[in-house]
Formats: structure tokens, sequence, C-alpha cells
């Protein structure tokens, strides 16, 4: 199996994927940490793959998604975007919506708390 043949089987096999340096317990670089934070604040299931462990992986993910950062996210097959696109989203609700669109499940509770401690 290549490195996209992988990638594809992941993202099609889980709800949220997020391709970071590190893992979500254990990031390896703030803009990871920060992803995966949120992600875990909200309580949102999802599967983290740490692209330091695999060269090919890391390459394969700027290759499929056509975008040259590392983390990156992915809700019901769709790339969503890296660090500062997911911040942008959860401090406005974008990410909420994209939530309920998809039927991901997350604490709404949680993602009013990160919006009225960053207002």
């Amino acid at each position: 199996m290549t490195a996209i043949d992988q990638i594809k089987a992941d993202i099609e096999a889980n709800d949220v994927v997020l391709y970071m340096k590190g893992t979500k317990e254990m990031p390896q670089c703030g803009f990871s940490s920060r992803v995966a934070g949120v992600l875990n604040y909200l309580g949102v299931t999802y599967k983290d793959v740490n692209v330091l462990a695999d060269a090919d992986i890391r390459q394969g993910i700027k290759d499929f998604s056509d975008w040259p950062t590392i983390p990156q996210l992915y809700v019901k097959g769709e790339f969503v975007g890296g660090c500062d696109i997911v911040t942008e989203m959860t401090l406005s609700g974008e990410l909420d919506k994209l939530f309920d669109d998809k039927g991901v499940a997350y604490n709404k509770d949680a993602a009013d708390q990160i919006r009225a401690a960053n207002a």
C-alpha cells in the first residue's frame, strides 16, 4: 500500500483525522499541539497520524492535499485546513457549524468556553 492509499484509507475510515507532528497525547510542535488541544478540549473522537513516524506519509499528505504544512485536519473526508484555519474556525463558530453539519459529536459548552476566553 502506498502512502497515498494509506491516507485515503484513514480519511475514509475515520470521521475526523489529524495529520500532525507527534501524537494527540504528546504533540511535537506548537501548531500540532494547538489543533490537537482544541479537538481534545472539545471532546472530539479523532484519529491522529504522526507524520514524524513515516517520511512517506509526511510528504504524501502534503501531496494529497496540495497543502504545504502540517498539521492538517480532515472531517468526513474533507480537508479543513491547518492550525491558523482551525483556530479561526473555532473562534468564529465555523468549526461548530462544520461538526454540526457533518454529524460529528463535540462538546458545545467547551466550544463556547474557548470563544469566551478569547473574546
